[in-house]
């Protein structure tokens, strides 16, 4: 006899056992039938929970991407207003011929070169528009761009009597637009090098209040439409008496004009080192200014020794303090020979973390 039929069998009396009532079939699908709407109600609930969990993590991420960090609407009464990390020898920048049409120079640079370029230079010519396709290319690869701006032929009086506002107003709303769009700041530069006489916005062409007023009013163009995603680098070239490059001091627009201090300057001989190259003009910002400085151009011929002039200007950038350097990759400047890239590699490393 199975245990079924014990469980069942009646007693002497015709009675069942106590305890021991017959389970029908009925009550075993009610049983069941129960049993399966709260695993049902579990399962949904646990469902619920899962997607409400899911809505809230993808709403955080939205929220605090790069893409939404920043308001899309934006203007002169709502500026968009972001800046750029300040620690000394947390970048490495590079220009190479061919940006900013492509950024493929750049990756160029950075797979020979083994260091991906936090700064991503190009020059722009008056009249230019800002390239946004390039400067959402160097976002991709963790670089800010840097833009200087070049009036070329442009009379200064013009441009700081207003007359090319309608450009300025143009570029500063493409600028602006990608900071609201992409959480990302630009460095821009103006007239670089007025010091030096080879440009004919500089030295013995223009004075240097003319250039003054033409750059603050670039400056103050950029702030009234509310594009304060800029870090406006004032950018000089080192002093050279033999070359007729005289102190940048008589061109400082002010501290209210500018974030940081660009300084360009390049190694010709071998007995150059760091500091005679680019120690006297360092201390003559010093005296304008305590703004973080950025070697913004820089390279060595080869002559000079080029693989021990890389480590010597890494070396210069960590003694006194500097942001960091942007290789010139143009011509004779170029990192051409195996010695080169390694030595900047290796140089490169004694930065640490890079800004991102």
């Amino acid at each position: 006899m199975n245990s079924r039929e014990l469980v069942n069998r009646p007693s002497a009396d015709g009675r069942r056992p106590a305890g021991r009532r017959r389970r029908t079939r009925g009550t075993r699908g009610r049983t069941r039938a129960r049993g399966r709407s709260r695993l049902f109600r579990g399962l949904a609930a646990a469902l619920i929970a899962a997607v409400a969990v899911a809505v809230a993590l993808t709403a955080f991420f939205a929220l605090n991407s790069p893409a939404r960090r920043h308001p899309v609407t934006w203007g002169p009464h709502h500026p968009i207003v972001i800046g750029l990390p300040a620690r000394p020898t947390s970048y490495i920048g590079a220009y190479a011929r061919g940006v900013p049409e492509s950024y493929a120079p750049l990756t160029s640079f950075a797979a020979s070169n083994g260091v991906q370029p936090n700064i991503a230079l190009y020059y722009s010519g008056w009249g230019e528009s800002f390239r946004t396709a390039f400067a959402a290319k160097a976002a991709d690869h963790h670089a800010v761009t840097m833009v200087q701006i070049e009036p070329g032929t442009t009379s200064l009086r013009s441009i700081a009597a207003g007359f090319q506002d309608k450009y300025l107003r143009s570029y500063a709303k493409a600028v602006g637009d990608f900071g609201a769009k992409s959480g990302q700041a630009v460095i821009i530069g103006f007239g670089h090098e007025p010091n030096g006489y080879w440009y004919p916005w500089g030295y013995r062409h223009v004075s240097p209040r003319l250039w003054i007023a033409a750059y603050r009013h670039v400056v103050t163009v950029f702030r009234q439409q509310g594009a304060d995603d800029v870090t406006w680098l004032w950018t000089v070239n080192v002093m050279d008496a033999a070359q007729h490059i005289v102190s940048p001091v008589n061109w400082w627009p002010g501290t209210r004009y500018v974030d940081w201090v660009g300084l360009d300057g390049y190694y010709y001989t071998p007995s150059q080192r760091f500091a005679s190259l680019f120690g006297p003009t360092v201390k003559a910002i010093r005296g304008l200014t305590r703004d973080p400085i950025l070697i913004s151009e820089t390279g060595a011929k080869p002559k000079a020794g080029k693989p021990g002039k890389i480590a010597d200007e890494f070396a210069g950038v960590r003694s006194y303090g500097l942001l960091g350097l942007v290789w010139f990759n143009v011509r004779s400047w170029r990192l051409d020979t195996q010695a080169c890239s390694t030595a900047f590699a290796a140089a490169a490393k004694t930065f640490g973390q890079l800004a991102n």
